[in-house]
């Protein structure tokens, strides 16, 4: 789990407005540093096959927040990619 300072970080890098919390952008960001740390506690503990279901669940939640993206604004949708890869 993300603590409460780092997870204000990622909105704050990510968030289109000063207010915003919840947009898909926010939410994408939120989720892939999730997901980045429970990889890296899997990294250590193998055999924990509830945080491995619960990575699996982000991943496929990540996944359809971007494909709702790529169908409404796909410019938003690519700037977003390009920013993740960074």
């Amino acid at each position: 789990m993300l603590d409460t300072k780092k997870k204000q970080k990622v909105i704050k890098k990510s968030q289109i407005h000063e207010k915003d919390t919840g947009s898909i952008d926010v939410q994408v960001a939120v989720l892939s540093e999730q997901i980045s740390e429970l990889a890296n506690h899997l990294k250590t503990h193998k055999k924990d096959n509830s945080s491995r279901r619960g990575l699996i669940k982000m991943v496929a939640d990540r996944r359809t927040h971007l494909k709702y993206l790529e169908r409404k604004d796909k410019s938003r949708h690519s700037a977003l990619v390009k920013k993740m890869d960074k």
